[in-house]
C-alpha cells in the first residue's frame, strides 16, 4: 500500500470489526467518516484517528470507552502507542521501520510513487483557456492555461481519464470585428492607408495576416462590399489567431486535446436538440423577466421572451435563451456546447473561466444538472487577475498586442517553469502579484527557486557519492540498512515523503493543483533544514567519508524526496534542475 494514511485507516477498520464480533460494538456502524490523518500539534504523535468520535452517537457509547478498547487493539510492531486524547481522539505514534518502509516504497514506484486509482473508471473534461479568436494570449490567459493543464495533470495522475479542451468562441460578433481589422491589414499590404477606428482591433500582430491574405487574394478584394469578403476573412483571420494561440499554448508547455467550435453548433439542430431536452422536462417557457437590479421601471421594456427555468436546478433566476428577434442568447449555444460534452459521455466537467465570469457559474451548472438528470457534476473554477511588476512598478506594456502584456512576453522573460510554477503558488480565486524582479532572484522568497534549489542539491549529493565509489542505483538504496535514518530530523523528511500520495488525493478531490506546490515548497524547506544542520553536525550530512552503509542509507532518503519533487514537477508541468546555474 503506497499510501500510509490509507494502510493505517484500514488497520483501524480491522480492528473495529474485531470489536463488533467481540460484542464491544454494535453491527451495522458505517465507517465512512473514520479518518486517520497527523494530528494539529505533531507533539501528539505521528497520525491521530476520530472513529470513538463519530461512532459513539451511532454506537450509543461514550468516545472515551470506544478509544481505549480500540487502543488496546491497535497497538503492534508499527503502531508503538495508541493513546486516548481530550473527548476520545486516538493519538498513534509509529514505530522508525513505518518511515524506513515509505522510504523503500518511493524508491521503488519512482515516478509511480503518489498515484492512485481515485478516478478509476471516471471520464472528465478540463475545459480551459478558451480565448476569442481575436489575438495573442495576454497574461490574463496564462493563469488559467496554466492553473487548467496541472489540474489536468492532477486528475490523471489520480486515475482519471482526462480530455483538454479549448472551447473557440467563432460564432459570436467579435470574430467580425477580427474580419475588419484583418482587412484593413490587407488593404495596408496593398499600399493602402489603414483605417483603424474605434471598436477596431489595433494590434501589430494582424499585419502578417494582411500579407498573407494579400499573398492568396491579390488585390481581388479591394473596393468590394463588406457582404462579399466578410465570411472567407473571418474563417481566414480566425485560422490565423488560434494557429498564433496554439504557438502561444506550446510555449507554455500547453497540449489541448480537443479544440471546440462554437461556429460548429449553428445550422446542425445541435442548438435546438438541446433546448427541446430542455423543454421535454418542462424548463422551457415564454415569459417576461422582471428588471435587473439598480433599474428603475420608466427604464425598463417589457417583452416576452424564451427562458430556461434555472431557478429549478439553484439558480437565482431564469435564463432568457432567445432574443425577441428569434435569435439565439450567448447561453443558448453554451448548453448545447455542455449537452454535447454530455453525449460524449464524461463523468464529471470541469470549466476554467476568469473571474470575470461569476455571474455565469450558477446558469452553467443549472443546465448541465438539467441535462445530464443530475448525474453529471459541473465545476466551475474561475481565475483571479494576475497583476504584473516590474522593478516594483506596475508592467503594462506590450506594443506588439496594442494594449496588453502577451503570455510570450511573460514567458520570454520569466521563462516557462518558472511561470507556470509562480501561477500555482496562490489558489485560484485569489489574486496573483507576478513580480518579474522576483520571481528570477535567487533566496528562499521566491518558492520557484527553492524548490529546484532542492532538486539540484538532491542530484549534486547523488553525484558525489557516485564519484566517492558509492552505489547509489536504485536497486543498491533498496538494499541499504535503513535503520541509520535514526534522527528526528530525518525522519521528519520522511514523513513529509509518506504524506504525497495524501496530499495528491486530497488536491485532485478538491481540484485544487496549487496545495502540489505549496507541497514542494515545505518539503523542500525540509531538506534545506536537515542540509543546513549538518553544517554543524557531521552525522547529519548525506555522504558519510568512510562509511558507504549509512552513505547508502542517507542517499535513499535523500532520493525519496526526489522522487517526490520530480512527480510534483510532472504535475505541474515543470521541468526538475538538476543543477542551479
Amino acid at each position: 500500500m503506497m499510501n500510509l494514511f490509507t494502510d493505517l485507516r484500514g488497520r483501524v477498520t480491522d480492528a473495529l470489526d474485531q470489536m463488533t464480533q467481540a460484542g464491544e460494538l454494535p453491527a451495522g456502524l458505517d465507517y465512512a467518516n473514520v479518518t486517520v490523518e497527523p494530528p494539529r500539534d505533531p507533539a501528539h504523535g505521528d497520525m491521530a484517528t476520530n472513529a470513538a468520535m463519530v461512532l459513539a452517537k451511532p454506537a450509543g457509547m461514550k468516545p472515551r470507552d470506544i478509544a481505549e478498547r480500540l487502543a488496546a487493539r491497535l497497538a503492534d510492531d508499527r503502531i508503538l502507542s495508541a493513546e486516548v486524547a481530550g473527548p476520545g481522539f486516538l493519538n498513534l505514534r509509529l514505530a522508525p521501520s513505518v518511515w524506513h518502509e515509505v522510504i523503500g516504497q518511493a524508491i521503488r514506484a519512482g515516478k509511480d510513487y503518489g498515484r492512485s486509482a481515485i478516478g478509476a473508471g471516471q471520464k472528465v473534461n478540463v475545459e480551459f483557456v478558451s480565448a476569442n479568436p481575436t489575438g495573442p494570449m495576454h497574461v490574463g490567459h496564462v493563469r488559467g492555461a496554466v492553473f487548467g493543464d496541472a489540474l489536468a495533470n492532477l486528475l490523471a495522475f489520480s486515475g482519471h481519464e482526462v480530455t483538454r479542451e479549448y472551447y473557440i468562441n467563432d460564432g459570436g460578433a467579435q470574430v467580425d470585428v477580427l474580419a475588419r481589422s484583418a482587412y484593413e491589414r490587407y488593404r495596408e499590404a496593398n499600399g493602402l492607408e489603414p483605417e483603424i477606428r474605434e471598436g477596431l482591433y489595433p494590434g501589430d500582430y494582424l499585419i502578417p495576416v494582411g500579407e498573407a491574405l494579400k499573398a492568396k487574394y491579390g488585390d481581388s478584394l479591394l473596393d468590394r462590399p463588406e457582404e462579399d469578403w466578410l465570411a472567407e476573412v473571418r474563417d481566414f483571420a480566425t485560422q490565423a489567431m488560434m494557429a498564433m494561440i496554439r504557438q502561444d499554448l506550446a510555449a507554455l508547455g500547453v497540449r489541448m486535446d480537443v479544440y471546440s467550435s462554437e461556429k460548429a453548433l449553428y445550422g446542425t439542430g445541435q442548438i435546438e436538440a438541446a433546448i427541446a431536452r430542455l423543454e421535454g422536462a418542462g424548463l422551457i417557457y415564454r415569459g417576461v423577466l422582471e428588471p435587473p437590479k439598480g433599474k428603475l421601471p420608466e427604464d425598463w421594456e417589457e417583452r416576452e421572451q424564451l427562458l430556461f427555468r434555472s431557478t429549478a436546478h439553484g439558480d437565482d433566476v431564469d435564463r432568457p435563451i432567445q432574443k425577441s428577434d428569434g435569435s439565439w442568447t450567448y447561453f443558448a449555444p453554451d448548453i448545447a456546447y455542455h449537452w454535447d460534452k454530455i453525449d460524449r459521455g464524461f463523468d464529471a466537467l470541469i470549466d476554467v473561466f476568469g473571474a470575470d465570469h461569476g455571474g455565469y457559474v450558477k446558469r452553467m451548472q443549472a443546465a448541465v444538472r438539467a441535462l445530464s438528470n443530475g448525474r453529471v457534476p459541473l465545476d466551475i473554477k474561475l481565475i483571479q487577475l494576475v497583476k504584473l511588476f516590474k522593478n516594483g512598478e506596475p508592467f503594462k506594456m506590450s506594443k506588439r498586442a496594442g494594449t496588453f502584456v502577451t503570455l510570450r512576453d511573460v514567458v520570454e522573460q520569466a521563462g516557462a517553469d518558472v511561470t507556470r510554477f509562480v501561477m500555482l503558488t496562490r489558489k485560484n480565486d485569489a489574486a496573483l502579484d507576478f513580480d518579474f524582479d522576483k520571481v528570477l532572484e535567487q533566496s528562499k522568497d521566491n518558492p520557484v527557486w527553492y524548490v529546484q534549489y532542492a532538486s539540484a542539491r538532491i542530484h549534486s549529493v547523488l553525484r558525489r557519492a557516485a564519484e566517492a565509489g558509492i552505489d547509489v542505483s536504485d536497486s543498491s538504496l533498496l538494499s541499504a540498512d535503513l535503520a541509520r535514518i535514526a534522527h528526528p530530523a530525518e525522519l521528519d523528511l520522511a514523513r513529509k515523503v509518506a504524506e504525497w500520495p495524501r496530499l495528491v488525493e486530497h488536491a485532485a478531490r478538491a481540484h485544487e493543483p496549487h496545495r502540489v506546490a505549496f507541497f514542494l515548497y515545505e518539503i523542500a524547506s525540509e531538506l534545506h533544514s536537515l542540509w543546513n544542520r549538518g553544517n554543524d553536525d557531521t552525522s547529519l550530512r548525506f555522504v558519510q567519508d568512510g562509511d558507504s552503509d549509512t552513505t547508502r542509507a542517507k542517499i535513499a532518503l535523500v532520493r525519496a524526496v526526489g522522487v517526490v519533487i520530480s512527480s510534483g514537477f510532472g504535475i505541474l508541468g515543470v521541468t526538475p534542475a538538476e543543477e542551479m546555474r
